[in-house]
């Protein structure tokens, strides 16, 4: 039996490192969403292969070389696993507004899908080394912040910046310059912790586990199952909504990008961090350690949250779509952290960075593959039979929007079985 490790000062600061990491690619990959519609014009591309070309391209490597990337983050340092895929995704994220043509930008948009493959597995398994079993699910709250901050970045700032030099290719450099130099910071000023600290057995004293192993025990732990299957709707439902969103206010209610950009920024900025501070406060409570109780909690959330998010595209009132937003915003945030944390929770600490790189590969698949292409055919589809591409992409997104019905009931489906599987990793009992 391991003694309890001390707790250092420092943990916090790679929280906020590895959050600021998290806001970066957060803000190189949505700032895609941004300029989505000067991009369909300029290429000449249809609602569907826009979608190709800006989410399927990434998600496809992110998936492909995600899983050895996190086979190498559990075997091997993590802290220069994350700042090198950083200056990589960073690199490439600038090269994209040099590209002048479709396949120079899907070259460019494959190298920001290989970057950030090792940006949050690695990432999330060094936070769950820092802190305790009872204290991930705060930590990675605050982890989580990086998303609004990084929404913020993609959306406001680079509509901004567009709107300023008149060119959506402004946006990719302005934004991926930073990154370079934040990839370097990480590489001096992280350490890298020593794995599986805080587990009943010493993660140097179990062998390392390998993909099969790590499938082979998720599919038996139905809560880990669970929460990586509600983990990956929600993403199909929220971001998959926001990866249209800019669009949709576009062409809906006239805005040019900087503003479409500006008023989603703000809420995406506000609503998300007021979420996620609000979320960390809960999960402090005494009462919402539980597992149990967090999971409740997320699918209340979620399933609230769902009706006015089908309103925000079935109104034709730009301010009260705008007012649902604020509701429907904070819900897609707030998940991430706890989520995070129930799932690596239940997954050993040999499998964490593998684990998380599955659920990763679930939720890109649901927000980069299936919702653009997805919404982007239908609303293809329908354009024809309407007569116009405003009202094709809203029912697109209004049958969108219902899914996350089918989230809150994966989160509250998962509470079932987490006593027992709860037990079982606490005993480092691997299957």
């Amino acid at each position: 039996m391991m003694t309890t490790p001390k707790l250092s000062p420092a943990r916090w600061y790679v929280v906020l490192v590895c959050g600021l990491v998290y806001a970066i690619n957060i803000a190189d990959r949505y700032v895609v969403s941004t300029v989505l519609e000067p991009i369909r014009q300029e290429f000449q591309l249809s609602d569907s292969g826009v979608g190709w070309l800006t989410g399927v391209s990434l998600a496809l490597f992110y998936i492909t070389v995600g899983i050895p990337i996190s086979q190498l983050a559990d075997r091997s340092n993590r802290r220069n696993i994350v700042a090198g895929a950083m200056v990589l995704w960073s690199v490439m994220t600038a090269v994209l507004g040099l590209t002048q043509n479709f396949w120079q930008f899907l070259a460019a948009r494959i190298g920001v899908g290989i970057g950030e493959a090792g940006g949050t597995p690695p990432s999330t398994s060094m936070i769950a080394d820092y802190f305790p079993r009872d204290r991930r699910a705060f930590a990675l709250t605050l982890y989580a912040m990086g998303l609004p901050l990084g929404a913020w970045l993609g959306s406001d700032v680079a509509g901004r910046i567009v709107d300023h030099y008149h060119s959506w290719r402004a946006a990719f450099i302005a934004l991926g310059v930073p990154g370079i130099i934040f990839g370097v910071l990480i590489m001096l000023t992280v350490r890298e912790p020593p794995r599986g600290r805080f587990e009943a057995v010493d993660a140097s004293d179990v062998p390392k586990a390998t993909l099969g192993d790590t499938l082979r025990f998720l599919w038996s732990s139905r809560s880990a199952w669970h929460i990586n299957a509600a983990g990956a709707v929600i993403c199909l439902w929220g971001w998959g909504l926001m990866y249209w969103t800019q669009t949709f206010f576009e062409r809906a209610y006239g805005l040019s990008t900087a503003e479409a950009g500006a008023r989603l920024g703000t809420i995406y900025l506000w609503a998300g961090i007021a979420a996620t501070l609000a979320t960390g406060a809960i999960l402090a409570l005494p009462a919402m350690r539980a597992p149990k109780r967090i999971a409740q909690f997320l699918a209340a959330i979620v399933l609230v949250a769902t009706v006015p998010s089908f309103i925000v595209y079935q109104t034709h009132s730009l301010a009260l779509a705008t007012a649902m937003l604020w509701i429907v915003v904070p819900a897609i945030y707030l998940y991430v952290g706890p989520t995070m944390a129930l799932f690596l929770n239940f997954m050993p600490a040999s499998m964490r960075a593998q684990g998380m790189a599955i659920s990763l590969l679930s939720a890109n698949v649901a927000n980069l593959i299936i919702a653009p292409v997805a919404v982007g055919w239908i609303s293809d589809t329908l354009a024809g039979p309407l007569g116009n591409n405003v009202d094709s992409l809203r029912y697109a997104l209004m049958a969108l929007s219902l899914t996350g019905f089918w989230a809150a009931w994966h989160y509250a489906t998962s509470v079932r079985t987490f006593m027992a599987d709860d037990l079982r990793v606490r005993a480092a009992v691997i299957a």
